[in-house]
């Protein structure tokens, strides 16, 4: 795990957290080590999975940046809400291998589980669903773009998938066909901005993150490249 968890807002509703890459969100049957889930036991709360308190939405293992938990059932069933209704903001920070021809767009094509691969998803995969990434150029590198990609939708490796399928694959994503470049030993994605509607207050909160210094190091290189 690179980094510490850290907890950046914290009240009686709800918490925001900065994870940090290498962590789990939650348990599962293949996984034996520390979990977002274990670390934060003792605030976490709602929902009707004894495994999942809490949870709102999901980072990957590999993947950095912000999410918002939930200390109670009311604040767990109004967040899930504005997720579905797709008024959760996130953006995140991401390196793409390639030169992307445009310099905003949107990749709207379903995600499914990829076939036999299983812990892979898939454009047009298995039981498919609706999925919508939108993504604005932020530098054209010698050999990389770096972006902003929001989520509309937020399937299981939505935003590595569907990069991968318009042959821009993201830096260190082995898993999707991205390059191992700059000292990366997993995907450059950060999920560097949160915003959502305080479920018990009605007030707008919003959340940023800076890149953690694996993925700053590895932009400073892919500039020099």
């Amino acid at each position: 795990m690179s980094g510490e968890l850290r907890v950046v807002h914290l009240d009686e509703a709800l918490a925001v957290v900065d994870k940090p890459a290498g962590l789990v969100v939650h348990p599962a049957p293949s996984h034996r080590g520390p979990t977002l889930v274990g670390e934060l036991r003792e605030i976490l709360g709602g929902g009707a999975d004894p495994e999942r308190p809490g949870i709102v939405h999901r980072l990957d293992k590999g993947t950095s940046g912000l999410l918002v938990v939930a200390r109670t059932d009311e604040a767990h069933a109004a967040l899930q809400a504005q997720v579905q209704r797709r008024e959760v903001e996130r953006v995140y920070l991401a390196l793409a291998g390639g030169r992307l021809a445009s310099r905003t767009g949107t990749i709207d094509a379903p995600i499914g589980r990829a076939p036999r691969r299983r812990h892979r998803m898939a454009v047009s995969g298995a039981a498919s669903r609706q999925a919508r990434t939108h993504f604005t150029v932020l530098e054209l590198l010698a050999a990389e773009t770096y972006l902003e990609a929001r989520l509309e939708t937020g399937r299981t490796h939505q935003i590595r998938a569907h990069f991968a399928a318009i042959g821009h694959p993201l830096a260190g994503d082995t898993t999707y066909g991205g390059e191992e470049r700059y000292g990366l030993t997993r995907q450059f994605l950060h999920a560097h901005r949160l915003a959502f509607t305080h479920p018990a207050r009605g007030e707008e909160m919003a959340f940023s993150s800076e890149l953690p210094a694996d993925l700053a190091a590895a932009l400073e290189a892919a500039h020099a490249a």
